[in-house]
């Protein structure tokens, strides 16, 4: 194929996309407000070179660390926010550290992967993937033992919809002399996090979740703990781009170890003014999230978790006698709205509405949840109630 032909195909695909417009109803990514998506085309200068991008840079991690209620230096990474899980465990991880991977879904158990990447020797705490970490359980464990160098745990798992109790579980490990290293990529800006009251040393965060932005940027919050225990390793981060340490100086060098993706994070930066503008987006996160667990019920259909929900996402069982891609296929095809199945041990058997950030409206979820009841009776699921109807009728009570 030519170049010309290529460009043809190409113009022509963006063109089918964009007359399908789609309503992103998933668990991340999320809707992207238009102020965002205009920030991120604004003209951008040398960001290596300009010293006022340093400033701005800067800025927005200060304004990062202020929303999280943190003192700990912020970075922002050019990379989705698997990126600030990897890096993390890169940046402190040597040869034989035994760390403990608190494992109560598939997000938590993905650390042990990156635990052992660089070297390390993950010990797994399995416990229900139904419900959150009971802390008074893991106190137990920790007496009998607690060598470890660090520990891993998920805030909000994505796949389950679990909601974490950080500010219990990181002051305990804390307590025990073990540094936390915390996956909030889901759960920040939509449940309530207090980093540094909850003793957490390492936070990732992500930008297409509850923040609203596109997807591409992670931020982490490091601890002087954490940051302490990266800069006396006695061996050296298998990992440039995964390195932390580099970013230690980066203000007063005026020297990124990479170019920064100016773009991205004008973008950025206006989504977290929407956030900041927005004072009662905990409690919109909340009420709606509620909502939704009550009318999915009302409907028959069964939630995957007893206990412990996360304000960003619903997880529910795919119905006996149905298949997940039988809904999602006809939610996206006949009615424009886009939900997600899942993956791993949970492929096949649940479906997931992201209600974070901007998909946190009454409006996309009452659209959502009208016509995944039009789709589940279509499939021949009778709903005992209709969903939309349940669901604007909670938050008159909230």
């Amino acid at each position: 194929m030519n170049l010309d032909d290529f460009k043809i195909e190409v113009c022509s695909k963006m063109t089918a996309v964009e007359e399908t417009t789609l309503k992103i109803m998933t668990p991340g990514p999320v809707q992207v407000a238009d102020n965002v998506r205009m920030a991120r085309s604004f003209i951008t200068t040398n960001p290596d070179l300009d010293k006022r991008f340093y400033d701005f840079y800067k800025e927005t991690c200060d304004l990062l660390a202020e929303e999280l209620h943190t003192k700990s230096n912020v970075y922002i990474l050019d990379g989705e926010g698997i990126l600030g899980l990897e890096a993390a465990c890169a940046s402190l991880t040597e040869p034989e550290d035994r760390v403990l991977v608190i494992d109560n879904g598939i997000f938590g158990k993905g650390f042990a992967d990156f635990v052992s990447i660089y070297g390390g020797e993950p010990v797994l705490y399995t416990t229900d993937y139904h419900r959150p970490v009971d802390t008074a359980a893991l106190k137990e464990f920790l007496e009998q033992d607690s060598n470890f160098k660090y520990a891993t745990l998920v805030h909000s798992d994505t796949p389950s919809g679990v909601l974490n109790p950080v500010d219990e579980i990181c002051p305990l490990l804390k307590s025990y002399g073990i540094l936390t290293v915390v996956d909030s990529v889901t759960g920040m800006f939509a449940d309530e996090l207090y980093v540094d009251n909850s003793k957490i040393d390492i936070v990732c965060g992500g930008s297409q979740k509850a923040l609203s932005a596109p997807s591409g940027l992670t931020f982490v919050a490091v601890s002087s703990d954490a940051m302490k225990a990266m800069e006396q390793r006695k061996t050296k981060i298998r990992s440039f781009y995964a390195n932390l340490l580099l970013f230690k100086t980066y203000y007063e060098d005026k020297w990124f170890p990479y170019t920064m993706p100016a773009s991205c994070i004008y973008g950025l930066r206006t989504a977290i003014d929407n956030v900041i503008a927005d004072k009662n987006h905990l409690y919109r996160h909340k009420c709606i999230a509620y909502a939704v667990r009550k009318a999915l019920k009302a409907a028959g259909l069964t939630l995957y978790l007893e206990d412990g929900y996360a304000s960003s996402v619903t997880v529910f069982n795919v119905p006996d006698g149905l298949t997940d891609r039988q809904i999602l296929d006809k939610m996206c095809n006949e009615y424009n709205i886009m939900i997600a199945g899942c993956f791993d041990v949970l492929a096949g058997k649940v479906i997931r509405i992201g209600h974070m950030g901007n998909n946190a409206n009454i409006s996309d979820i009452s659209d959502t949840l009208d016509a995944l009841g039009k789709v589940l009776n279509e499939l021949g699921f009778q709903c005992m109630a209709d969903m939309k109807k349940v669901f604007l009728k909670s938050l008159e009570k909230e």
